[in-house]
Parts: C-alpha cells; structure tokens; sequence
C-alpha cells in the first residue's frame, strides 16, 4: 500500500517542491494551505507522514500535532519553520514530532530524516501488533472449561492479574495448561506492555540457569568475556515465568529465595545489588511438600511460593471440559490443515471419556491433531483417535521382546543411543523427536543437553 503523506503548508512553492520530490517515491500526496484544511484531511483516512510547517495563517503547527495526538500515536510528524526556537522545538519533541527542520531545509536532509522516522515507526507498530496478538492469545476468553474446579481457578487468575509484584505458584500435573496460564497472568495485567520471560529450570544446567537468571560480570568464569544482564534484569517491570521450579537445584533455591523476599540480587561475579521491578510465576508439576520431607527443596523457599498457589485441575476430573477442548482442537486442526473434516462421532467421544489422560490437555491436543491430520473422513471415528502411546500395538509387540541382559546394560548409554536415533530420524527437529519418544519437548531437551547431544 503506498504511504500516504499530507503537506500542511502556506507557502505553494514548497508544497509543489515537496509533492514533486514525494511522488517520484510514489507516495500519495494531499497538501493544505492552512490549518483549517489540515484538520478536515486529518479526519478522514489516516496518515503515514505529516509535513507540518509552524506557522499557519489561522494556527500554529504545534496546536494541530496536539488535536492530532490525541487519536493517532504513529504517525510521523516533521515539523519545519523558518523562526527556530529552542522553546517550540522543545515542546514540538514533547508532543512526538519526529525532527524540527529550519527554513531553508536540504531536500536530501530531509528524505534521510523522513526514511529514518517510517522506520522506526513501521517497527513499533510491528511490536504493537505483536503485542496485542499476544494478548488476544493470552485473553481469558481462549481458556476453555465450564466445569466448576476451572471457572474457580479462572477467578484467582483475574484475582491476581492485577496484584502488583505478587508471586503466584502454578501447580498441577504436566499438560494442564501452567504456561498458558501464566501468559493470561501478565497479558491480563498492567504489567502487559512490558516483557513475558519464560524459562524451563530444567532446560538449562544449574551454572548456566544462574547466570541466565542474574546474568554475569566479564570475566567472572572462563567464557564471560563480556558483562551480561539476566532476564531478571531484562524483564524489569514485567514478569518472568518460571517452569518446573520445583527440580531447581539447591543452590539456586537459595538465591531464588533471596530474590523473593528483598527483590534485589547480585550479578554472577558481582557485588553491586540491583533492585528490579519484576512479578514471579512459578510452576510445578511435582509434590513439593513430599520435596521439602526428601530434601529436595527448601522448606522456606515453598513457604514463600506457596503465598498465592493456584492448583490446575487434571483434564480427567473436568467433566464435560473434555468435550469443549475436544472440539475446539479438531476445529483448530481441520482449518490449519484445510480439511473438511469438523464432527466427531458419539462413540469417539464415548472412548476419549474413558481415557484417563496422564498428559493431560497437552496430550489431547496431540492426540487431536494426529487423527485429523491421518483422517480421510469427515467425521471422526474412535479408531481415528489414538490414545496412549503413539502407534502402540507395533511399540508393544517390539517392548515385550526386550530383555535385560544377564550382566545388566549401561543405561546411560542406551538414552543416548535412542536420543540420537530419534534426532537422526527426524533430521534434528527436537519437538517431533520428543514425539517419537513420548517425552515432552522440555524433557528431550534437558535429557539431550545432559548428553551434550545438542
């Protein structure tokens, strides 16, 4: 679409020169003499870039950035006069002109200025429009559930969108939508324009996870050649979601703790405190109170995320939320694979019931996506939808015939040996290698960094 500029302007030879200059970079071009013009031009069809000169016959270029601000945000205004003073061009800069160019400007200065101006605002609105994708994604309304336990869970999220730095604890089986919760946390909160850091606590070994937490000093290990800021740092004034926070190392938990009660830490290396602005969402799919007897995780510490635990109900005791998610998911898959395929038969649904679903709606999904990709039909049957392990009759057949050898085996080799076959299988794709290993993509990876197989 070409870019649509307005002139505003008294004198007609610089519109004329301006037009001519723009239209050999076939731009659209309107041109107003005067502020009354500008204003009618400004009611219509938005603008790309504004030309807008100081003085007017009957107002000021100021007086028109103001009523123009307070509908549009973007568009880019330079703004020209031939009495410079450093008061205007102040207040010009304030109200979100782009430059204040004197009389007599160069043309060549100019399109440089107008080049760099679109740019950068071509790309905040590429962040806008992200922004708000993401909260669309993130809305309450795309959480699905109508069975009690969840509509209370979705009251305590609304409840604490808005709860300022208070840390919430997610905790529920895998597969039950932490992460898609978390996301409804801050995209549903004031906290929305500024970053969403998620982070596996298992994905990354304990030296890494610290210095990608609370970043590091140059030279505070062998390879930090240059200072680097954590996603704390990164996330200031926003939230940073930490998943599977109950398998963090113990050194870790202490240094998380410490965060939590005084909100300020060190870098790794450092002695300087630094103080963020910063909501923690943690989650678990573990017993942590059964942790904390083992001593596998602080006492104190889930003492401290236990402030405001919201437990996520597995798909098996949500009723009739099985069905809602069920449907939504062949909708979802037939427009994505453009199929004709949208209607499930009764019998279908009768076999999903049955289910006990340990993956939860992770592996609902998974198991809707496979029988609409595989089906031919437009209504789905029960043999379409294939519960448990995928292909499991083959998978069964080939486990009975394995046998532990007499002398025992290396199993560590034996992971290694599957993890490798699996990435050679799918040409390195981690996702679809966890598939073949029925693992999550989180728990191939960790296993395949423990290896060094990545």
């Amino acid at each position: 679409m070409p870019v649509r500029v307005l002139i505003v302007e008294d004198e007609s030879l610089i519109r004329w020169s301006l037009r001519q200059k723009f239209e050999q970079l076939s731009y659209n071009v309107d041109e107003a003499e005067n502020g009354a013009q500008a204003l009618d031009l400004l009611a219509g069809d938005p603008y790309d870039l504004i030309i807008l000169d100081h003085r007017l016959p009957d107002t000021t270029g100021l007086e028109i950035l103001r009523r123009l601000r307070r509908h549009d945000e973007d568009v880019v205004v330079i703004m020209m006069t031939a009495y410079s003073s450093i008061p205007d061009a102040v207040e010009a800069i304030k109200l979100g002109a782009h430059e204040y160019l004197a009389k007599p400007f160069q043309m060549d200065l100019l399109l440089i200025t107008v080049r760099k101006a679109m740019e950068a605002t071509k790309l905040r609105r590429e962040v806008r429009e992200l922004r708000q994708h993401l909260q669309h994604n993130y809305d309450y309304e795309r959480v699905i559930g109508q069975d009690p336990k969840m509509l209370d869970v979705m009251g305590l999220i609304r409840k604490v969108a808005d709860g300022g730095q208070t840390t919430v604890f997610l905790r529920g089986e895998t597969g039950t939508g932490k992460d898609l919760l978390a996301g409804a946390i801050h995209y549903n909160s004031n906290r929305a324009p500024l970053p969403f850091i998620n982070i596996t606590c298992t994905a990354i070994s304990e030296s890494l996870l610290e210095s990608e937490l609370f970043g590091h000093e140059r030279g505070a290990f062998t390879d930090a050649k240059v200072q680097k800021r954590g996603l704390l740092e990164q996330a200031d004034g926003g939230t940073v979601f930490l998943d599977e926070v109950g398998d963090m190392a113990p050194g870790l938990q202490a240094k998380l703790l410490r965060f939590l009660e005084e909100r300020t830490f060190r870098r790794v290396g450092g002695t300087d405190e630094i103080s963020v602005d910063v909501r923690v969402i943690a989650a678990t799919n573990r017993n942590i109170e059964q942790a904390v007897e083992a001593g596998a995780f602080r006492r104190d510490l889930m003492f401290r995320l236990n402030g405001f635990p919201i437990f996520i109900p597995p798909l098996r005791e949500r009723g009739e939320d099985l069905r809602l998610l069920t449907d939504f998911f062949v909708r979802k898959f037939a427009s994505e694979f453009k199929k004709e395929t949208h209607q499930i038969d009764p019998a279908a649904h009768l076999k999903l019931r049955g289910y006990s679903w340990p993956g939860n709606v992770r592996e609902l999904r998974n198991v809707c996506e496979r029988a609409v990709l595989l089906s031919s039909e437009k209504v789905l049957q029960a043999g379409d939808f294939l519960l448990g392990q995928p292909d499991c009759e083959f998978l069964s057949d080939e486990i009975e015939k394995l046998e532990l050898p007499e002398n025992g085996l290396d199993f560590e080799a034996m992971e290694i040996q599957l993890l490798c076959q699996a990435l050679e299988r799918t040409a390195g794709n981690q996702t679809e290698a966890a598939k073949l290993l029925n693992l999550s993509r989180d728990t191939f990876r960790y296993r395949a960094d423990k290896h060094s197989l990545t």
